[in-house]
């Protein structure tokens, strides 16, 4: 590195330039003013004379290295500091230019700043360079360059180039930044120096035109390296975060050794387990995939560290794309999601950024932000699907299914949204928004045509039962409603109601007291236990579509899937709850159904979910017309 700062600005508007320094061309020597036009002396100009004299034996005898130059960058004079700084005698460099001397011609923008100065548009230039001395060693110096005041007879401008011997204080400074950007327990750069480097490869990448223009990441994280740090102490996993940092370093020193197109790598630790490996100038992702390999395969061998032998692994997110439009941040985020991929999938492994599956996480990002406000706007819609007795064809119920309006992705069905409502625990405000609207509506029906209610069935998550008072919520509607309870049914997944105790089982057994239908929703796809169904306030199992879905044609049937609804409708009868399957889609399916004993059929064969006024519509109709 050959410049550590630069400076090209004056440090104060308006400073009075320095002293001035006539007739330093000769050492001693006369000038043409002092041999000829000099006038008679005087007291005040003996004065002035002596202090004249102060100037010249203060340049030549001073022990920082100055020199004068005139506009043009060429040396006028040189005191001898100068001389031995450069290894040349003062009078050798006059006439010769000051920039080779001082290195300010390496760098674009110190000679364009000094070239500044030379001109008279910027009052100084101060910047450090790196000088080679006359016996070999390198030198840190601070080269200053500013103007003298004008010659008094000839006008001539002049420069003052200082240059001070800085390199105790770079040193001291060197190994000051060391500390401050390298991890004292890896000794690998830290996240300030990482991000510095990161932030200059991204620069240097889009405007370098010898390399590829491209950047790689690999974000690594230890698995279960918490546990480490709790059972055997921090010292031990200090020792394995160095050990780890070690194989790590082979690894990029290993791919550097291939060839200088895999050069270019940096290791660093970004604090407690996590690692990064920056590639500069990468050829693409099999490259950044081969690192990420060789990473987990080099970690998946046991660590021996004081007796200790440990087993770790790590998931690491891999990033490969241009340098161009690219920040630091947006790399990160990126490598950080898809380390969080890595880890979702499995652990122990590398995975690659999939903008597509990106979009898809922004997306629930974005629905998960705007659901609560969603409430409050209005968004949110119910659409009812029949419940249909399989004896009588005539719809018994409706089951009331949300749809979201969204404002920038249109109708949303619930599977986008419900679980996301239940991670956040939007579902409690929705879910009871729900409830209201269904009764509410249910109660209207009820209203219209008396002689034949429609009881209107609810879906409820496990979170609403534990995170709100669910059973003062029902109380509530159907008072405020006037719908009777047992016009109401609440569905629960089975995993939600199996193995229920404490609060559920007692939310979930008010509400049958209080003349609710309880339902199993999806049932067969859980736990399925049939032991402890028998202890569960339920009404109605609801059989999974997946095994109507295997009542074939009569010309390839599925005897498995029809014994199997044979023998749950006959355990369910037995204990008294009714049957409904799911997504009925034929009638034939509907027939064996109903020759099985199933009491109701929901699915496209009866109705899509439909608005309210096409239900109402259908009540008026007294059958069930297609909807």
């Amino acid at each position: 590195m050959r410049e550590r700062a630069v400076s090209g600005h004056p440090d104060s508007p308006g400073r009075t330039p320095g002293a001035t320094l006539p007739s330093v061309t000769e050492r001693n020597g006369t000038t043409k003013e002092s041999a000829e036009t000099r006038p008679a002396p005087t007291g005040r100009r003996d004065d002035a004379g002596a202090s004249l004299g102060d100037y010249r034996a203060a340049f030549y005898a001073g022990r920082l290295a100055m020199a004068v130059l005139n506009r043009d960058g060429l040396v006028l004079a040189a005191n001898p500091a100068f001389g031995e700084l450069v290894g040349a005698a003062p009078e050798e460099l006059v006439a010769t230019t000051a920039a080779d001397h001082t290195d300010l011609g390496a760098d674009p923008r110190v000679w364009t700043a000094y070239r500044e100065v030379l001109c008279g548009r910027s009052d100084r230039l101060r910047c450090t360079r790196r000088l080679k001395h006359p016996d070999g060693h390198s030198v840190w110096v601070e080269v200053t360059v500013e103007p003298l005041t004008p010659e008094p007879l000839s006008g001539e401008e002049r420069m003052l180039l200082s240059v001070a011997d800085i390199s105790d204080r770079h040193d001291l400074l060197a190994r000051l930044r060391h500390l401050q950007m390298h991890d004292p327990v890896t000794r690998l750069p830290n996240r300030a120096l990482f991000f510095e480097r990161l932030s200059s490869a991204l620069e240097s990448a889009s405007f370098a035109p010898a390399g590829t223009g491209r950047i790689g990441l690999c974000y690594l994280d230890l698995d279960g390296f918490k546990a480490v740090n709790d059972t055997l102490g921090h010292r031990v996993g200090d020792r394995l975060l160095s050990a780890v940092a070690q194989r790590l370093t082979r690894c990029a020193e290993s791919a550097e050794d291939r060839g200088p197109e895999h050069a270019g790598h940096l290791v660093a630790r970004l604090g407690g387990d996590e690692f990064a490996l920056l590639v500069e100038d990468s050829t693409g992702t099999e490259q950044l995939a081969e690192l990420a390999q060789n990473v987990l395969d080099a970690l998946q061998r046991p660590f021996d560290l004081a007796g200790q032998r440990l087993s770790v692994s790590a998931s690491i997110g891999v990033v490969e794309r241009a340098a161009g439009g690219t920040t630091a941040t947006g790399l990160m985020q990126a490598a950080d999601t898809t380390l969080y991929w890595a880890k979702e999938d499995g652990k122990a492994r590398w995975t690659l950024f999939d903008p597509e599956r990106n979009a898809h996480r922004m997306t629930r990002q974005a629905l998960s932000s705007t659901l609560r406000p969603a409430v409050d706007r209005g968004e949110f819609t119910l659409e009812y699907q029949p419940l249909v007795g399989l004896g009588d064809g005539r719809a018994q119920g409706v089951e009331a299914l949300v749809r979201w309006r969204h404002p920038q992705f249109g109708t949303l069905s619930p599977n986008r949204f419900i679980a996301l409502a239940e991670e956040n625990g939007a579902i409690v405000e929705l879910g009871r928004w729900v409830l209201e609207r269904a009764c509410h509506q249910a109660r209207a029906w009820q209203l219209a045509h008396p002689g034949r209610p429609l009881f209107v069935s609810v879906n409820v998550a496990v979170r609403q039962v534990w995170d709100s008072d669910l059973v003062a919520d029902v109380a509530g509607i159907l008072a405020e409603t006037g719908l009777p309870p047992r016009l109401l049914q609440l569905e629960l997944t089975e995993s939600a109601v199996m193995g229920s105790a404490g609060r559920p089982l007692q939310a979930l057994q008010a509400l049958s007291d209080m003349g609710v239908r309880i339902a199993i929703d999806d049932f067969g796809t859980g736990y399925s236990n049939l032991a402890y169904l028998s202890r569960l306030p339920v009404s109605v199992l609801k059989l999974d579509g997946s095994f109507v879905r295997g009542f074939r044609s009569q010309e390839h049937p599925n005897p498995a899937d029809e014994m199997i609804v044979e023998a749950l409708v006959a355990l369910a009868h037995r204990l008294g709850l009714t049957v409904t399957a799911e997504c009925v889609e034929s009638a034939e399916q509907a027939e064996r159904l109903r020759r099985i004993g199933c009491d109701t059929g929901q699915g496209w064969l009866y109705s899509r979910p439909v608005a309210p006024d096409r239900v109402a519509a259908l009540l008026a109709a007294g059958g069930l017309p297609g909807i």
